[in-house]
């Protein structure tokens, strides 16, 4: 991404994490005149069904600006999701609705649901003021009890949540979340909390704006005494497993398992994502809150169909054959760009440019807190982790695995991030098998078995099990075999472990894996996402979820970490609590040095550019679009405003 971008998204950032007084981006505010709807719903008020147009919108609109020009009504986009752990495949492209969002850019916060806001001015008090008349998609007003609710009852219900999400907590304190009026919230934070605007634009920020009270409601005791008999006829053993089931979360399945629970979202479930499903339908929602600049009700598209493959072969067939829209995710992988390219005029689509903002490409995160002893001694050993990193011919992977679009990289920013930290990002990213070897003898691996391969203090063959998810991220698999193979030069047997994405979770959940890989984030927002730079994500922070666990527990729960990390989570909490850029990058440097001194995980290149495809029919796509979990692409890009022209 351009260094002028990059610049204008950080001063911006840290404009809106510091600011006092009502936020100037007001899109809802704009005059509003009255349009269109879909002809399926005109059906429907005329014959009594519907409400009028007019009585389903707020009395101002959120007004979208469309990328190309007004559209028109029609047609199914069809997307492709993997096996049965894709959800976020759904997301993406639909879960895009919380108080504020993303601009295209990646450099602002919006007003989306929040129409507006102040904040106080240590950033530790935010006042929201919802868009008034907007509705759930059963009809149902959206207001500042829903808000209130969601927070106060069901993200702070400990029996939900072993912890308050980070992004709703600072201080080791959850956030307090008050009703001013029906449509005014007010955010009280025990510290100041600038990056909140920031958090609350990507998908862990949908938690005030996901759960209606008019219906989640009947899943919780306090408002229905006989919800664990209602769990008990439903077939599930809790009263929590049951508000799972049927109100979802922001990353599970079940957030698009149940077509009864009413959303704010564009498209609503009409064929739910449940165990052996071939696909999900998703219908236009009768009442968003969105129109165009003439006033039409968005969506264009009536229904999103997710056709769910078993593997990426028979995507990248139903992509190359015509049958699929819009498609990046899964067939991002530098090997299908010719294939790709080779078929743009038999599959009738057009290329889609992603600018990657994480750091790594392939980040391995030997598991340092593992149950077995031996094993935990091992991964803790930092000269064992710079002995492992010094063992990997970086460059054949790059030239073999990504076509020599990369180099060799650790972690941390990227190189165009002002907070570009060089230590961190290259150290130990020289091949130099000799010199590995010599560390692991000193290390006391010296010893060989007869097949070359070093033993452990305790007499066990020096082996482990990476795993790796080869529906999701099948470049790994490759770089990781030569990597397998790499190893077995300097006498360290390895296994690429590749398993099904919920197995993943579920290892790295429990504390069961050896070691893990997975794309280093950060790169362009390590703000956002330090996962890796400090044991910070309970479930991505893979090296050390216990350590992660503790941190976002407040200390409750999960393994007391080292000084080094408390230290990072110290400095980190300081740093989202620092709304001045300068003193913000100070603090983050500090990290940095300290993580590069631990070396805890062990990376292999720079992210490269992915890449997608757009059918020519479907138009309003912007044709480059940021590549990141922080802005969920294609989300931000606004596809209820896609339409087809033909």
């Amino acid at each position: 991404m351009p260094n002028d971008i990059l610049s204008r998204r950080i001063t911006r950032r840290a404009v809106l994490g510091g600011m006092a007084g009502a936020a100037a981006l007001s899109v809802a505010s704009r005059a509003f005149a009255a349009g269109g709807e879909a002809p399926a719903l005109a059906a429907l008020v005329k014959d009594g069904k519907l409400p009028p147009l007019a009585d389903r919108l707020p009395k101002k609109p959120m007004v979208v600006t469309p990328y190309e020009k007004v559209g028109t009504y029609g047609g199914t986009l069809r997307r492709g999701l993997r096996g049965s752990s894709d959800h976020n495949g759904i997301l993406r492209m639909v879960g895009n609705q919380s108080l504020v969002r993303w601009n295209l850019e990646f450099t602002q916060v919006l007003p989306n649901l929040a129409e507006r806001w102040d904040v106080n001015a240590d950033a530790s008090q935010f006042t929201f003021y919802l868009i008034q008349g907007a509705r759930w998609s059963d009809g149902q007003p959206f207001t500042a009890d829903d808000v209130v609710f969601a927070i106060e009852d069901c993200v702070k219900n400990t029996d939900l949540y072993s912890a308050t999400p980070a992004q709703l907590s600072v201080a080791g304190k959850a956030v307090d979340v008050a009703k001013i009026d029906d449509y005014t919230v007010k955010f009280t934070f025990a510290a100041p909390n600038a990056l909140y605007l920031e958090n609350l634009a990507t998908p862990l920020g949908q938690h005030p704006t996901l759960f209606p009270k008019h219906y989640c409601s009947q899943f919780l005791p306090k408002y229905n005494p006989n919800v664990a008999e209602d769990a008990k006829k439903a077939g599930v053993s809790s009263w929590p497993e049951l508000f799972r089931a049927r109100c979802g979360d922001i990353e599970i399945p079940s957030r698009w398992g149940n077509p009864d629970k009413p959303t704010l979202d564009p498209w609503v479930v009409k064929e739910p994502y449940t165990g052996g499903a071939t696909r999900v339908v998703m219908t236009r929602n009768p009442y968003f809150w969105q129109v165009d600049t003439s006033g039409n009700q968005l969506p264009y598209v009536d229904e999103i169909n997710f056709g769910i493959s078993q593997d990426v072969e028979s995507l990248m067939l139903n992509v190359i054959s015509g049958k699929i829209d819009i498609q990046e995710r899964h067939i991002s992988v530098l090997a299908n760009k010719p294939t790709l390219s080779q078929n743009i005029k038999k599959g009738d689509y057009r290329l889609l440019t992603l600018i990657p903002s994480s750091s790594q490409q392939c980040q391995i995160y030997f598991n340092i807190t593992h149950k077995d002893p031996a094993m935990r001694k091992m991964f803790a050993d930092k000269s064992v982790r710079q002995a492992l990193s010094l063992g990997i011919n970086r460059q054949e992977i790059i030239d073999i695995v990504y076509f020599g679009q990369s180099e060799g990289y650790q972690a941390g920013p990227r190189p165009e991030h002002p907070w570009y930290n060089e230590k961190y990002a290259r150290q130990f990213t020289n091949y130099d098998p000799d010199k590995a070897g010599a560390m692991l003898d000193q290390a006391g691996y010296g010893k060989k078995d007869p097949s070359g391969f070093r033993l452990r203090p305790d007499g066990q063959k020096m082996f482990f099990t990476v795993d790796v998810i080869p529906t999701l991220y099948p470049d790994l698999v490759d770089a990781l075999e030569l990597v397998k193979a790499h190893w077995a030069q300097i006498g360290v047997d390895m296994k690429v472990n590749t398993i099904e994405r919920a197995l993943y979770y579920t290892r790295g959940d429990d504390n069961a894996h050896d070691a893990q890989v997975w794309p280093g984030p950060g790169g362009l927002d390590p703000m956002l996402d330090p996962r890796d730079f400090f044991a910070f994500h309970p479930q991505g922070s893979r090296y050390a979820i216990p350590w992660s666990v503790w941190y976002t527990s407040n200390g409750k729960q999960g393994e007391e970490p080292p000084e080094s990390q408390k230290k990072r989570m110290k400095l980190f909490d300081e740093a989202r609590s620092t709304a001045d850029l300068d003193k913000r990058g100070a603090v983050m440097k500090q990290i940095f040095d300290i993580a590069a001194e631990e070396f805890e995980t062990v990376g292999l290149c720079l992210a490269v550019g992915g890449f997608g495809i757009i059918r020519n029919n479907l138009r309003n796509v912007p044709e480059k679009q940021p590549d990141s979990w922080s802005w969920p692409n294609p989300g931000p890009a606004m596809p209820q405003q896609f339409f087809f022209t033909s």
